[in-house]
């Protein structure tokens, strides 16, 4: 399901996109291998922030469930009752009132997989992020480049989503990003575009920036 709700026309589950496989599941698949190398030995505590019907979640509690300690959070009521249903640890809190779960200086690392273009007060949201992450901490971010999603979907005849209101509430670019993140306390660890090495043909871009 979208992000919120209240800003999307169109509602998908994504759990019944992935399952239909075809190029879709392959590249969510390879985007969150791509998050996944990301996350190290010391990434002991994990957040999963806007885990949508939690799919990347699911693999990571899969992938780390002897090693780590991994939560995922969801203000859409559908989406966190769809993950509890599954046995996945999903409790429904804003990124904004981490403060009521989530103690000062608990988390290892933070991921925003699509979810930082759906908020209305990103900087609101990068102090709460810097409240529970540790110093050194981490968030890896991945946010879309809508045109080239849009035309990727065209070109596999998937009109629906191609014209669905995503609900998307800023747009961003590799470079506004690492500016937005460096100015509210964080530095640029690593910054990537994916599939492709250039933004303006790529699908998403990847960032990772440490608490400082």
């Amino acid at each position: 399901m979208p992000i919120d709700h209240k800003k999307s026309s169109t509602i998908f589950s994504q759990r019944k996109i992935y399952e239909k496989g075809g190029i879709g599941r392959w590249y969510w698949d390879f985007r969150d291998k791509i998050i996944f190398s990301f996350i190290k030995e010391e990434h002991k505590n994990i957040l999963d922030i806007g885990c949508g019907e939690g799919i990347t979640l699911e693999k990571l509690i899969n992938k780390y469930k002897n090693s780590k300690v991994i939560n995922g959070i969801d203000v859409m009521e559908e989406n966190v009752k769809i993950c509890q249903g599954l046995g996945l640890p999903v409790i429904s809190v804003s990124v904004y009132d981490l403060k009521l779960k989530f103690g000062k200086d608990s988390v290892d690392l933070c991921i925003l997989s699509e979810t930082i273009e759906h908020l209305e007060n990103v900087e609101l949201a990068f102090d709460n992020l810097r409240r529970v992450l540790k110093i050194g901490g981490e968030v890896i971010i991945v946010f879309p480049n809508d045109f080239i999603i849009k035309m990727a979907r065209l070109f596999f005849f998937k009109f629906k989503e191609a014209f669905a209101d995503a609900g998307h509430l800023r747009k961003f670019t590799p470079k506004t990003l690492r500016e937005l993140l460096e100015n509210n306390g964080f530095e640029i660890v690593l910054s990537q575009n994916i599939p492709f090495w250039s933004w303006i043909i790529s699908l998403h871009g990847i960032i990772v920036a440490r608490k400082i």
